[in-house]
């Protein structure tokens, strides 16, 4: 409990720090760019995302998964035969991303290298994820924390220096924004491999044991793909939401004009401000999976046990302030940082939400180390639905609006917790009359 502890205090405070500096990055970029091309980076960024979460394949979660769980004599051998299918993989989708990026209809709007950047990010990322989830898997929290700030920084630095003793046109402002992203990605790229290395060459040192490379294939697979696919479904869900979203409350009686300008208020200014605390949950979600995957394959159901306590605590100790704050300052928090009065409502109705999200992170990372990936994916389907659902019979209603709205959206966050917790309970043996551990008859 205490490397635990110890490595989640270095990523929350890294991880804090590398906000404060994303919000100033931030704030350069909606200088530099202006309104307009703010606009245009903000609508290309989730696609580069998208690419950037594919190279990645999931393989921190994977190889940090794989490592946690067998002896360190073993590593030598996974991480080869995982380099080996990274590169493979890396192949396969630079072919393709080169072939479908030509005719994506949106990149026509931006200068021409910037798919080429796009493209020589794929291979880094792989590489970064690799390396990544090492050191995730060997809980060796210190270097995450670092790159997660090194990356924010570099950006920033980049940004500073170029818009300061350079012009720019706006197509070419635009390009530079994207350059200095992947220029940050690079030095987080450089500064992990070279620690890889050398850890790497350690290992090679300790007398190793074999394990097949079909082994390791499937260990990956069977992590990376539902993982990747439940990262997918969320970026698709959090596309076609906001048009369900302005679908509804028109149909409630409001203006495309009116609907637009709700939703800005609470996608843009009441979520920005709720979830900000969650730096914290995604701290845990980085330092749970390795952690959890080694207490289960060695079956310590008491640690996991205790480790849920633990985990619920925290969540409790920041969540619930958080939330409280937000609900009975929100309109001087609305005030303060966006000057706008009628969002501080939305931040109020949304503080369930919020809290629901700060539970919710650490317990998907809870479900990825007992190796219940499949079952995240399936209750995000149904939380999901609910949600939608709700969305559109609630806030479709003219006495509802986009108070409806967030009632279906707080339904669903509601949802999504509460089959995590259950499946996580029966899963290590808590049930509502004990809490001895309970051997898994699967396993």
């Amino acid at each position: 409990m205490n490397t635990f502890l110890k490595g989640m205090s270095i990523l929350v405070v890294a991880t804090f720090l590398g906000e404060v500096v994303e919000f100033l990055v931030n704030m350069i970029l909606a200088r530099e760019l202006g309104e307009s091309g703010m606009g245009h980076y903000m609508t290309i960024l989730p696609t580069i995302f998208l690419i950037m979460m594919l190279a990645s394949f999931e393989l921190p979660v994977s190889i940090s998964k794989m490592i946690a769980e067998k002896d360190e004599s073993y590593h030598r051998s996974m991480i080869s035969h995982a380099i080996r299918l990274a590169v493979v993989f890396t192949t396969v989708l630079l072919i393709a991303v080169a072939i479908v990026l030509p005719i994506i209809p949106v990149f026509n709007d931006y200068h021409p290298l910037l798919k080429w950047v796009v493209l020589s990010l794929i291979p880094v990322m792989t590489i970064t994820a690799i390396a990544r989830g090492f050191f995730m898997g060997k809980q060796d929290m210190g270097k995450i924390a670092i790159s997660h700030f090194v990356r924010r920084a570099v950006q920033l630095i980049l940004l500073s220096a170029l818009f300061q003793f350079f012009e720019f046109g706006s197509e070419t402002a635009l390009l530079v924004a994207f350059c200095t992203l992947a220029g940050s990605e690079l030095v987080v790229f450089l500064y992990l491999l070279h620690y890889f290395i050398m850890s790497y060459q350690s290992i090679k040192r300790v007398p190793g044991k074999h394990v097949s490379g079909r082994e390791v294939r499937k260990s990956l697979v069977e992590v990376s793909v539902p993982t990747t696919g439940l990262r997918i479904f969320h970026s698709l869900t959090h596309a076609v939401q906001p048009f369900l979203i302005k679908f509804a409350i028109v149909s409630a009686g409001l203006s495309s004009e009116m609907a637009t300008e709700q939703f800005g208020m609470m996608a843009g200014i009441a979520m920005t401000i709720g979830f900000f605390p969650a730096f914290i949950a995604h701290s845990f979600l980085i330092i749970l999976i390795p952690t959890v995957s080694k207490a289960y394959a060695e079956k310590e159901f008491f640690k996991l046990q205790k480790l849920l306590q633990q985990v619920m605590l925290l969540t409790l100790l920041y969540g619930l302030p958080a939330v409280t704050a937000f609900y009975f300052l929100a309109e001087p928090l609305t005030m303060t940082f966006f000057h706008s009065k009628q969002a501080a409502v939305f931040l109020q109705l949304l503080a369930p939400y919020f809290l629901f999200h700060y539970f919710t992170i650490p317990m998907q990372a809870y479900l990825i180390g007992l190796g219940l990936v499949k079952d995240a994916f399936i209750h995000s389907v149904y939380a999901t639905i609910v949600t939608f659902a709700l969305i559109y019979l609630v806030g479709s209603r003219p006495d509802w609006g986009m108070e409806g709205v967030i009632v279906g959206m707080n339904t669903g966050s509601m949802v999504i917790l509460m089959l995590h917790y259950l499946t996580i309970c029966k899963k290590i043996g808590i049930t509502w009359f004990a809490k001895s551990p309970i051997k898994d008859s699967r396993y």
